[in-house]
């Protein structure tokens, strides 16, 4: 397999469906909005973007199966997966705040070998596969150099089911916002993910997390330069909910961090 010549493919497939979404965000409305969960909310846009993608997907790599956030495709036990997120970051779009993104990746087993998001409203591209630098829209990007935690930007995501765990949570959003340059809640993990992987922000991290908001995203920062670990320093970040990812110097510092502050 042309790993380079699928990754092109899937920049393709991701940028039709943005279109798609793009497209559909100007004559959105709440009341076209369904919810899965409390603040869960789901759309006939996620639907049908989803749709879209799995239909030039299964064409791509026949072969591979699907995890899907809307579960309109669901075959998981092959081994090539694609892991798809058709519009990560709902609850923006539905409010009319112009940040979410597609998110595709396919899986080799565990590993994940191609990885593109596309952040539809500032038309950005980012992609990696297995060897490769990750780009954005064609060019090389790199994580941020800051070595110190008061020179850094962190990005965090607050969970639709706290797990028990709020408190702590604010515990330790609190310890970065006071030894930092701030946080930011983007509610994309996708876009935050990206973000770190071109130096925008040094560190993001999030739990409760899916499969399909940080498949792709994750390859993205690791061919950065990054580095992508669960809470504990381990490597379920795709399927255990848990994830932190940074420019990898200042990795130990939020481990350090999540340790004495969550865990």
């Amino acid at each position: 397999m042309n790993l380079q010549e699928v990754t092109k493919k899937v920049e393709a497939v991701a940028k039709k469906a943005g279109a798609f979404i793009r497209e559909e965000s100007k004559g959105f409305s709440l009341n076209k909005v369904e919810q899965k969960g409390f603040n869960d909310l789901v759309s006939y846009v996620d639907k049908g973007a989803e749709e879209i993608i799995v239909k030039e997907l299964a064409e791509i790599v026949p072969e591979a199966g699907f995890i899907t956030e809307e579960g309109t495709r669901s075959d998981k036990n092959k081994p090539l997966t694609w892991i798809v997120d058709p519009l990560d970051g709902t609850t923006n779009f539905v409010h009319g705040i112009p940040m979410y993104a597609v998110s595709i990746a396919l899986a080799r087993g565990s590993e994940i070998i191609v990885g593109v998001v596309y952040e539809i409203n500032l038309d950005e591209c980012y992609a990696a596969y297995e060897g490769a630098a990750s780009t954005c829209n064609g060019k090389p990007i790199r994580v941020s150099e800051a070595d110190a935690l008061g020179d850094s930007l962190v990005a965090a995501g607050f969970p639709y089911d706290d797990g028990g765990k709020l408190e702590e949570y604010l515990q330790l959003l609190k310890f970065f916002i006071k030894n930092s340059h701030g946080l930011r809640r983007l509610g994309s993990a996708a876009v935050d993910l990206c973000y770190v992987a071109c130096g925008r922000v040094e560190g993001y991290l999030e739990y409760n997390l899916q499969s399909y908001d940080v498949a792709a995203g994750t390859l993205i920062v690791k061919q950065a330069g990054g580095k992508v670990t669960d809470f504990s320093g381990g490597d379920n970040f795709i399927f255990g909910g848990q994830m932190l990812a940074s420019n990898t110097k200042l990795h130990g510092v939020f481990e350090k961090a999540l340790s004495e502050k969550f865990l």
